[in-house]
């Protein structure tokens, strides 16, 4: 047993004799009789109090504070003390240098789990915990696709506390604890009609983002900040370098999601609609900061922009052009006076994207080719998303038959021109 256990109301005296004897100290009777002391891994002496005919415990605990260092498993009980809030915001400052994603993380923290668990010190946690805590999501967050992002991140705290030795597991991670699981929703694609819809009611100088997302499967931010010098239109290819984004209130110019640089294929009509597009709406100047508020000023001439010759604010251009585009597309109902125009996440520009996946699938464009143009960073997401939309196995099979006897002039023979027996 490592340590020792201290009685604190008997001390040992030696008489007048010599002889040892245990006589009562002063705190005798009062507060908590044994302290079982031990010296850390640090070098520093821990201890915890129990009392009066509780010293098998106080045994039982140092024993079982032995066996924990010798497995590797020993957590500093002060350091467990640490709250899940205090821990949780340590974190967010360190978990990643990208300050979109730490101002999401803090505020999915601070609006639905800081309320909840953030007062319980990471030693005291049980599975229990966090099925009570969703439970009480569940009520708080309609949307199951979010509760289970703002599960992911606290499962990501708890799983860094566990690796600083703070805690000896990760209690959303064991089988009695079920993370939200989201409805699985296959995405399906606009058609060539519902695309030239909303681009006839966009206003005309946006007529041309509509073929950019949707002839070159740019991502909004990337549509908003494309300057015209990457632009190719000679050789048919446009570069995406840039993004328009908003942190913490401000524009900035940043790379693309995921710092994905990419080179995408400019169909010909897309390159004809933007060459039409500058005819009457000049590309403009555009200053913003790079990567943050605070960082270096680049200038770069963009071919889309407000009336006022300023960046696209993507709120204003949501709201109050696109989705009204939507409701005249027949995509949702115009909303009646004074009301607001309803959610359609699905229909966001994001879909425009999936527009343009679809086309090339169904040409036969591979997988591989299509999530690198699409900017992703796993051809295997890629598949996931849209393997629904991949031409069937036989459909390709009845077509590369049919293309090989059509170029030969030759029909396949039928039962009626098989040879006599």
């Amino acid at each position: 047993m490592a340590g020792h256990i201290q009685d604190r109301w008997f001390k040992t005296e030696t008489d007048q004799s010599g002889i040892p004897r245990r006589v009562k100290t002063d705190r005798h009777g009062t507060g908590m009789r044994y302290r079982a002391r031990y010296v850390g891994p640090d070098g520093t002496e821990k201890s915890k109090s129990f009392p009066d005919k509780q010293k098998r415990l106080a045994e039982q605990w140092l024993v079982q504070i032995a066996a924990d260092m010798s497995r590797g498993q020993y957590i500093d009980p002060r350091a467990a003390r640490m709250t899940f809030q205090q821990y949780g915001e340590q974190w967010l400052s360190t978990h990643t240098t990208d300050i979109n994603s730490q101002d999401s993380a803090e505020r999915r923290l601070r609006l639905h789990a800081f309320p909840y668990i953030g007062t319980r010190p990471l030693s005291s946690f049980q599975p229990g915990h966090i099925r009570t805590w969703l439970s009480e999501l569940e009520s708080a967050v309609p949307a199951a696709s979010y509760r289970r992002i703002i599960f992911g991140i606290v499962s990501a705290v708890l799983s860094a506390a566990v690796d600083d030795g703070l805690m000896p597991r990760n209690p959303c991670l064991v089988k009695s604890v079920r993370g939200p699981q989201g409805s699985p929703s296959k995405v399906v694609p606009w058609t060539p009609e519902q695309v030239f819809a909303v681009r006839a009611a966009l206003p005309e100088r946006y007529h041309a983002m509509v073929d950019v997302g949707g002839g070159c499967g740019l991502r909004q931010g990337e549509i908003f900040g494309l300057p015209i010098e990457n632009v190719d239109f000679e050789g048919g290819w446009l570069a995406v370098r840039q993004q328009l984004k908003r942190v913490r209130g401000k524009f900035v110019f940043a790379p693309p999601k995921r710092g994905k640089l990419r080179d995408v294929p400019l169909p010909t009509v897309v390159g004809e609609a933007l060459q039409a597009h500058l005819t009457q709406f000049p590309a403009v100047k555009v200053t913003l900061p790079w990567l943050t508020p605070d960082g270096p000023t680049v200038t770069k001439e963009l071919l889309f922009t407000g009336q006022a010759g300023r960046a696209v604010r993507s709120s204003h251009f949501d709201d109050h052009l696109w989705k009204p585009a939507l409701a005249a597309a027949g995509f949702i109902p115009e909303p009646e006076k004074g009301e607001r125009y309803q959610a359609a996440r699905e229909h966001g520009m994001h879909a425009l994207r999936h527009f343009y996946a679809s086309v090339l699938l169904d040409a036969g464009e591979s997988i591989r080719a299509l999530s690198t143009y699409l900017g992703h960073s796993d051809p295997g997401f890629t598949l996931r998303v849209y393997t629904h939309l991949m031409p069937s196995s036989e459909g390709r099979t009845r077509r590369a038959v049919d293309t090989l006897y059509r170029a030969s002039g030759r029909p396949l023979d039928g039962p009626e021109t098989a040879p006599d027996a």
